[in-house]
């Protein structure tokens, strides 16, 4: 028998199953292939396909996806998702290109792995992006360096990260040398909690899960000669235990990373060194742009506030504005097309056409 405790299983999930009515057994998804969905369960893994009632009456956002706990019927060798668990959190990001859709990478996620190369990748405001949406989703973060064999200095890219004012550990490996890899798994990694790997392509990501399990269980390819970046392997989201204990959700490498709105969080609160300095802004709903007495564009002018911040801030926030505008157009837009579609049955019924 297997422990689903091992599994991230907790006191949450357990009074949500003791409390319902399924009378059926619980099992985490921990991958996604098509219409397959593989649960580790008690008695190991399940093979899986959705329910009708879950395949034709959910919307994509709330269909399983990896790391949800989820009541099954099994059959034979396989198995039926019957209902999904309430999430403790979901982390996703606007969907690449121009549509506005939310898109779920994994759900039930104890800590975000944020994973840069100090090759060509470090980037100090897509490291921004990546933690902005992390708040909102409310998943704490730990940046992962990897890739340090090619730097003499660490303390120039600690100083960097310092400047966003973030609460957020940073960690230098090398998944060439095997610098540091030892620390992540025992000091850093807990067992029974969740983590997801997120990057961009060729961060290293599948190369440090591989040295995390101390076995090539994703493939990785060599780095590119003429650009000095790692090849994109990985195709899909799954998540493995490590020998620690504790559980790895590994993902594509993403060229986007499309914010989303949150109305559960103020916009100062999702960027902490712009909250230092705007609660003394003479008007309490100041956006920190032209008004007078504004405190934030005072501490840009002076110095106090690193003016490349100051403008992250400005287009994260516009482009989350820009997709909590149009959600809630689209969500008017099926609402009125509801209105008319039931107005047209009614009409129809009336006259028996």
């Amino acid at each position: 028998m297997i422990s689903l405790t091992d599994f991230g299983w907790s006191d949450f999930h357990l009074q949500y199953f003791t409390h319902s009515n399924h009378g059926l057994p619980a099992g985490r998804v921990i991958s996604v292939k098509g219409f397959k969905y593989m649960l580790i369960t008690e008695t190991g893994e399940l093979e899986t396909e959705l329910s009708g009632k879950l395949l034709y009456a959910t919307s994509p956002e709330d269909l399983p996806k990896v790391g949800d706990w989820v009541f099954f019927m099994k059959y034979d060798d396989a198995g039926y998702i019957i209902d999904v668990f309430p999430r403790v959190n979901v982390l996703s990001r606007k969907s690449a290109g121009n549509k506005t859709e939310r898109q779920v990478l994994a759900v039930n996620i104890d800590f975000a792995l944020i994973v840069q190369g100090l090759d060509r990748d470090f980037n100090l405001m897509r490291l921004e992006r990546y933690l902005v949406q992390l708040a909102a989703c409310g998943i704490a973060p730990i940046v992962i360096l990897n890739k340090a064999d090619l730097i003499s200095d660490e303390e120039e890219y600690r100083l960097a990260i310092a400047r966003l004012m973030r609460d957020c550990s940073v960690h230098f490996c090398s998944t060439y040398t095997g610098f540091g890899i030892d620390a992540l798994n025992h000091q850093i990694l807990e067992a029974h909690k969740t983590y997801i790997l997120i990057g961009s392509s060729g961060v290293g990501k599948s190369s440090l899960l591989n040295a995390l399990m101390n076995t090539n269980v994703q493939q990785t390819n060599s780095t590119s000669d003429w650009s000095s970046k790692g090849k994109h392997t990985t195709t899909r989201r799954d998540l493995f235990r490590l020998p620690n204990g504790s559980l790895m959700i590994d993902t594509p490498g993403m060229r986007e990373f499309g914010l989303t709105g949150d109305e559960a969080h103020s916009t100062d609160d999702l960027f902490p060194a712009i909250q230092r300095f705007s609660s003394s802004c003479r008007f309490s709903d100041c956006t920190h742009m032209s008004e007078p007495g504004c405190a934030v564009t005072e501490a840009v002018a002076s110095g106090n506030l690193d003016a490349q911040v100051y403008e992250s801030y400005l287009k994260l926030i516009r482009e989350q504005r820009r997709f909590t505008i149009n959600a809630e157009d689209k969500k008017r837009m099926e609402k009125q097309f509801g209105r008319i579609t039931r107005e047209a049955k009614t009409h129809r019924k009336r006259y028996k056409y």
